[in-house]
């Protein structure tokens, strides 16, 4: 059977998929065309991914010496990338070791095991899907911050001490900012309509994604967070529960919430409520784009007002990354949907938001596909789908172009086909340069608003925490494959939290003071 990807043991797994044979070390071994999600002979073969890993458990006959080295030769012949190989047991003429192995697609995870199989000398008594591993049982936790040991630790922490703390709030609500979780608590909000490259795939098949988004905040800028996956499409009933359940939270990070009811939410919750509202999916990609436009421009000289801007995809990220470019400076924006390239007075496919689109991009007109639309473009920003931008598009952009392919999992266009034609590439993985990752914005930004008590999140105040980004790397560092910070380094999430203050304090969106 094939490898199922739900982190069990898959004892003598075989691949159900088609294989090609090839002659190794004198056996006869499985092997796949080219590594792509298509395996289509003659494509660029993909870099294998940590998100495709699978660890075998194998045991080996040790009295031949050369069978791991088979094994290794035969994994690594089919593309498989072999990291990890530990020691876990030894007996009598035979040794059992585990072995992680990055692959490209499902499919390769499987190609891998049927050849490990098929190696004289080993068997596969285990294989599971690391990614599913990982996400048994969930990816977080909730614990008490104070311990609760004696008869006075329980009258301190409830009853009846909690009493006087609960009046002094009914008393001033704004010292539930004081007193309650609110000062640091982050609502992660979605309905599962518009989950990374995967769709309308509902609130509960959404949760593995929250609880990602709440490990995040809590590891990179100390925010704690909950998911809140809400079975409704009905765009007023989500906007009643969040502000129903809005006193226990300081802000509300709306996710994969699909367009265009998300700009419905988000609009009508920032005018009611008194916390900070934030579609990360449109402004925190938004934020990371443009910190990453900052620095390309360091690198060719350009000015944004002279580039051409050609967006693969209008939905809710697509929207917020053309809105933040024109703040900046951008001017000449072409988007295009699944119906072509959008102009003033298009009727097919169209709703408020695109409307507001075709009346404020594309001064020129410029009618057609993508392909059409493209030719002498400086800069391709894709959030649409994968295969979006072919090669011979790519051709047709001005010298020296960027191409930010930012849909997750697979690009518009992969690095390993745009990088001969591009000056600057970007995409939304952690396994090539460059990586457009909200990580980089959402966790600060959110640091600064609970740390100033801000009311809302202004659009001064996400240009600022773009440039707070851009400049966590010096002008010793820039490079084209180095023009945005990587989402480990723990210097942006304070220098974005800072601007973000200041711009808050500023503007006069803050509650609170704070010193810098």
């Amino acid at each position: 059977m094939p490898l199922v990807r739900l982190g069990q043991c898959l004892p003598r797994v075989e691949s159900n998929h088609p294989l090609r044979t090839t002659q190794i070390n004198g056996r006869l071994q499985p092997v796949c065309l080219r590594h792509t999600d298509t395996a289509q002979e003659g494509t660029v073969a993909v870099t294998p991914s940590a998100q495709y890993s699978v660890t075998l458990r194998i045991e080996i006959d040790s009295r031949d010496h050369e069978t791991f080295s088979h094994l290794v030769t035969a994994i690594g012949s089919i593309g498989g990338d072999i990291g990890a190989v530990d020691l876990v047991s030894t007996a009598h003429h035979a040794v059992v070791r585990e072995i992680v192995v990055n692959a490209t697609s499902i499919e390769h995870s499987e190609q891998i095991v049927a050849t490990a199989n098929a190696q004289e000398g080993v068997t596969v008594l285990d294989s599971w899907d690391r990614t599913f591993r990982l996400h048994r049982g969930g990816k977080i936790e909730l614990f008490g911050r104070l311990p609760l040991e004696t008869r006075d630790d329980l009258s301190l922490a409830y009853m009846p001490g909690v009493a006087d703390v609960c009046q002094a709030i009914a008393d001033d609500r704004d010292k539930v900012f004081d007193y309650t979780i609110k000062r640091n608590m982050v609502a992660v909000i979605t309905n599962g309509t518009a989950v990374l490259g995967l769709g309308d795939i509902g609130a509960a098949a959404g949760m593995p994604v929250m609880e990602g988004k709440s490990a995040l905040f809590k590891e990179f800028g100390n925010v704690d967070s909950y998911p809140i996956c809400v079975d409704s499409k009905d765009t007023q009933q989500i906007i009643e529960i969040c502000e129903a359940i809005a006193p226990v939270f300081g802000g509300i990070n709306l996710e994969d919430i699909g367009a265009p009811a998300c700009f419905e939410i988000e609009d009508t919750l920032k005018e009611r409520l008194d916390i900070p509202v934030f579609h990360d999916d449109q402004h925190g990609t938004a934020i990371v784009l443009l910190a990453a436009l900052i620095n390309a421009l360091k690198i060719t000289g350009q000015r944004m007002e002279d580039l051409k801007v050609v967006f693969s995809g209008v939905g809710a990220s697509g929207v917020a990354c053309s809105k933040i470019l024109m703040n900046a400076g951008v001017t000449n924006i072409i988007g295009v949907d699944t119906k072509g390239a959008i102009y003033k007075g298009r009727v097919e496919n169209m709703n408020s938001m695109k409307e507001w689109y075709a009346d404020n991009t594309n001064p020129e007109g410029l009618q057609g596909s993508l392909a059409d639309v493209i030719q002498g473009a400086n800069m391709f920003v894709g959030l649409s789908g994968p295969g979006a931008l072919s090669v011979e598009a790519l051709k047709t952009m001005a010298p020296d172009p960027f191409v930010f392919a930012m849909s997750n999992p697979t690009p518009e266009i992969m690095p390993e086909e745009a990088g001969p034609y591009v000056r600057v590439m970007a995409t939304g993985r952690s396994d090539y340069p460059n990586q457009i990752n909200n990580v980089l914005a959402f966790p600060g930004i959110f640091r600064g608003a609970l740390d100033c008590g801000a009311r809302q999140i202004s659009e001064e105040m996400k240009v600022a925490a773009a440039h707070a980004i851009a400049d966590c790397i010096s002008a010793e560092e820039l490079h084209e494959d180095y023009i945005i910070p990587s989402p480990f380094n723990r210097n942006v999430a304070p220098t974005v939290a800072a601007a973000v203050v200041r711009v808050a304090q500023e503007q006069g969106l803050a509650r609170r003071e704070v010193q810098s």
